[in-house]
């Protein structure tokens, strides 16, 4: 059992029945299970000084969820959902660390939280079945269960560009933002990486700053968020319709509770496929993919949300060689995490804005007074970089777990991540991933996703106690077979034919190329997980 609980961000080693690394949705949910239903003694170990998980660190301009708050929450209490009111459609960070701050303290957790505590180390004990974890302040956790709440968006990634020590001014990674923000008043700033979360930042800092240079190294799709307030109309709405809503999140596709056609792009005429994309348009938000059932199945289906879109760019954008530049035409539309936006196209034609294609002048290296590329120095005060993370498996590598006989994960995932269902990982006892390589993850709303991965984890330890057994295990064969599933979903699907993409690997140098999410479907993920779990956890080794 456990030693005297500590007070949030107090240092506390010893014994628990489980460790937890992360605070954010996922570590405080399974925080939740497995104290509050299965009585477990409970340590989660959290390196930010406030709960939060990813949205702790992502205070950029203009961050917010790209699902939609009625939907981007918990759904595992009804009583929550009804004395939540979001203020917005997409919620901004500060309103999502409000939320999991209520969390936090409606269920009492913080008193199983260590903030301020980074894991540098956790290894498990075959003898003595148990993760040892270890922290930068030198503490120590032991547990038969270890538990990563770790995100699949945590581990930020800075492109390795020379002389970057050299700038004079300031640079920023906006998956490390500073707690006070920074003030661009005035300033020449320039912005690195047009993804979500420069696609973002762009129309913020631009009303700010003297100046914006955005560095484009792959030119994006993009839709309209259209974000608003949440009326009392549409409160009343979700109220109204909450159990509905849930049930068709879980039971979709993609975690959203919205339905997606039933008919393809090409099922229709050309005028009423402009109209229906036209209207999807309007609408705004992630919706638009819905419009058609085959946008990800059919590349003839998917060129013409992909025309429809670079239609649009060409619109908005009033100087025809910028809109060029920013229509994308090496990827598929949605093949890469499909942004929205809030004014991103309409922003280049600011005065105080100019783009920089990288593919037609490329950087050669950042300098004392900014960033020299092909064409030139372009001079800059500030210097932000929004080039993501090293998705996935990056936050899990951090951690530096080793397994049976001191096994590092990070030499049985030299070749890409291998996972069983995304929980499990051979030669790891006891090692439960939420959301890892290998599940549905980044391609669902993430709620739904993390609640799915924490009940099935505290209904298996429940099933493991209740017999009296202490060890679970993925087995290296099993293993195998379902990475060739992860590989056939995407196959069966155009993701794949974005090779730039995150979801690859491909945006952190070195790192090896292997779809990680599984684009089966959260539907037909939920199933198969379900029907491992009836199966006595088939496919998993238990002792």
């Amino acid at each position: 059992m456990a030693t005297t609980p500590a007070t949030e961000g107090e240092a506390a080693g010893g014994r628990y029945d489980a460790v937890i690394v992360g605070a954010g949705f996922a570590g405080l949910y399974q925080l939740h299970l497995l104290r509050d239903r299965l009585g477990l003694s409970v340590r989660v170990l959290e390196a930010a000084d406030g709960v939060g998980g990813t949205w702790y660190w992502n205070r950029y301009p203009g961050a917010r969820c790209d699902s939609e708050s009625y939907y981007y929450s918990y759904a595992f209490s009804r009583e929550l959902e009804a004395e939540w009111a979001w203020s917005e459609r997409y919620p901004a960070h500060g309103e999502i660390r409000r939320y999991l701050d209520h969390v936090a303290d409606r269920f009492g957790l913080r008193p199983d939280i260590q903030l301020g505590t980074r894991v540098t180390g956790a290894a498990y004990d075959a003898a003595a079945g148990l993760w040892t974890v270890t922290t930068e302040g030198g503490e120590r956790f032991e547990a038969p269960f270890l538990i990563t709440a770790v995100g699949c968006l945590s581990s930020a990634n800075v492109p390795t560009i020379p002389g970057l020590d050299d700038f004079a001014g300031s640079w920023f990674h906006t998956g490390r933002w500073p707690q006070d923000g920074i003030d661009f008043t005035g300033k020449r700033v320039g912005l690195i990486g047009t993804g979500s979360t420069g696609i973002q930042a762009a129309p913020v800092i631009a009303e700010q700053a003297a100046h914006l240079t955005v560095f484009q190294r792959t030119a994006n799709y993009s839709v309209p968020a259209r974000n608003g307030p949440m009326d009392d109309a549409f409160r009343a709405w979700v109220r109204d319709n909450a159990a509905e809503n849930r049930a068709k999140a879980r039971a979709s596709t993609n975690g959203h509770p919205f339905d997606v056609a039933v008919h393809g792009a090409l099922d229709v005429s050309p005028e009423e496929r402009a109209a229906i994309y036209e209207a999807a348009w309007q609408r705004g938000g992630l919706r638009f993919r819905a419009a058609f059932k085959d946008i990800l199945l059919d590349p003839e289906a998917n060129a013409t949300a992909s025309d429809f879109i670079r239609a649009k760019i060409r619109e908005v954008v009033t100087d025809p060689a910028t809109a060029d530049a920013l229509t994308p035409r090496d990827h598929p539309f949605a093949t890469k995490r499909p942004p929205i936006d809030s004014g991103y196209f309409e922003t280049f034609n600011r005065a105080n804005v100019s783009l920089v294609d990288l593919k037609a002048t490329p950087i050669e290296r950042i300098v004392p007074e900014g960033v020299r590329t092909a064409a030139g120095t372009h001079a800059l005060d500030i210097l932000v970089f929004a080039t993501g993370f090293d998705a996935l498996t990056g936050p899990l590598l951090a951690l530096d777990i080793r397994g049976r006989d001191g096994l590092p994960l990070k030499a049985v995932w030299a070749e890409g991540p291998r996972t069983y269902l995304g929980l499990g990982v051979p030669g790891f006892p006891n090692l439960f991933t939420i959301t890892g390589p290998g599940s549905p993850s980044v391609l669902t709303n993430m709620p739904v996703a993390i609640e799915q991965h924490a009940e099935w984890i505290a209904d298996c330890i429940a099933h493991l106690r209740a017999r009296g057994l202490g060890r679970i295990e993925a087995r290296p064969e099993v293993s195998a077979a379902w990475g060739e599933q992860v590989r056939a979903a995407a196959a069966a699907t155009l993701l794949p034919m974005a090779s730039s993409s995150w979801y690859l690997g491909a945006n952190v140098p070195g790192k090896p190329r292997a779809f990680m999410p599984y684009a089966g479907g959260m539907n037909r993920y939920r199933e198969i997980c379900d029907g491992v779990a009836r199966d006595g956890y088939a496919g998993f080794a238990l002792a």
